[in-house]
């Protein structure tokens, strides 16, 4: 208990309102929310949050129970959060701005997190092309030739892409699964001055789908790292970079069906690892297919319920392995993951969860989940 006040002690005298913040926004909370569950009033919260008012010490205990969070938290953070852009998200019409904050908070823990990690691991040295492109007047090929300058840059072989997530990750990008809590926001990313980070839906099951949504987030980390996140040509751009990365013109244009041939697409959808819906979308925007053919299919897709479930073998989904595994090694030499989240003054579970290699896993650790070879190795 004495320690416990002494802590919040601590956390009074040093506290830093924008951890205040980032906290009620990971926990999904409005001031009025949050300054009910303390006795307090919304403007006392603004006033904590501002840093025009320092809480006292058991105000300061109040607002970590509430949150649930450890007094340390409000302690003020690295310069890694400050440094981190805002997210890109798929639609910021269609998702709360409680949905996004909380999402946002999400990825700023697991970018402390990376940037506790890498005190003790040495990850992938970070590669990654970069080509900025003009929102306002930019030109229809560029994001293609931005998926090519990183396809070359990495020497990517002809054929299908292989396993996205470890090359992304060998590459230096961190990949992490978000909580269900956040579900309702699409795969998103962060740039950083340190790491670049992709956050993935840990509801979305789709194998396919999941690889375009690694695609096109690769495409806002390589084009739009000073653009406003959300805009229409923005997220315009992504998909046209995913479709030249994941389905380079100079090997599938000859392959792209002019009608839906849906036994030939399933063939493709298979061989290149993309969704039949992506193949069509390609084929239309590469001049295979007309506007009226496309149109025709995906009205047969719709009817058919295939928008959310397309026929097929399912496939398993590629999952992260960068994070897990490191909390793996420096488990094996003694520094648990309850020492880990300590460090980095983030919530356990929030940290088994950013850890993880399967979405929504408890602890990262499992007995059974398959070794995924990474380059990185303890700091002495």
């Amino acid at each position: 208990m004495t320690q416990g006040r002494d802590r919040a002690q601590d956390a009074a005298r040093l506290f830093d309102g924008e951890r205040l913040t980032l906290a009620r926004q990971l926990a999904g909370l409005r001031k009025n929310q949050l300054a009910e569950k303390i006795d307090k009033t919304p403007t006392s919260i603004t006033a904590y949050e501002s840093g025009r008012k320092r809480p006292a010490a058991a105000t300061v205990a109040q607002l970590a129970m509430a949150l649930g969070i450890d007094p340390d938290f409000f302690l003020p953070s690295s310069g890694e959060l400050q440094a981190a852009s805002a997210p890109h998200f798929r639609s910021l019409r269609s998702t709360t701005q409680i949905a996004r904050d909380s999402a946002r908070a999400y990825g700023l823990m697991v970018i402390e997190i990376v940037s506790s990690l890498e005190r003790h691991v040495e990850f992938p040295t970070l590669d990654l092309p970069t080509r900025s492109v003009d929102l306002d007047s930019w030109e229809v090929d560029e994001p293609q030739e931005a998926a090519r300058l990183v396809r070359s840059a990495w020497e990517m072989t002809t054929g299908p892409a292989g396993h996205i997530v470890r090359l992304l990750e060998n590459k230096g990008i961190f990949l992490a699964f978000t909580s269900r809590q956040i579900s309702a926001i699409d795969a998103y990313s962060f740039s950083s001055d340190s790491r670049p980070i992709i956050l993935l839906n840990p509801t979305k099951d789709d194998y396919y789908r999941q690889r375009w949504d690694v695609a096109h987030e690769l495409g806002h980390l390589v084009m739009h790292a000073d653009a406003e996140p959300g805009s229409r040509d923005a997220e315009e751009q992504a998909n046209r970079f995913a479709a030249e990365f994941l389905l380079p013109e100079s090997e599938v244009r000859s392959h792209l069906p002019d009608r839906a041939d849906w036994r030939h697409l399933q063939v493709l959808k298979e061989e290149w690892g993309v969704s039949i819906q992506a193949l069509l979308f390609r084929a239309r925007r590469l001049g295979v297919m007309t506007e009226q053919a496309y149109k025709t299919a995906m009205t047969t897709v719709s009817a058919r319920g295939w928008r959310r479930q397309e026929p097929g073998r399912s496939v398993l989904i590629e999952q992260p392995s960068l994070l897990p595994r490191a909390v793996e090694v420096l488990d094996q030499v003694g520094i648990t993951d309850y020492s880990l989240a300590n460090e980095c003054r983030v919530p356990i579970e929030l940290f088994r969860i950013a850890t993880a290699r399967t979405p929504n896993a408890s602890f990262p650790n499992e007995v059974g989940h398959k070794r995924v070879t990474s380059r990185l190795t303890v700091v002495p």
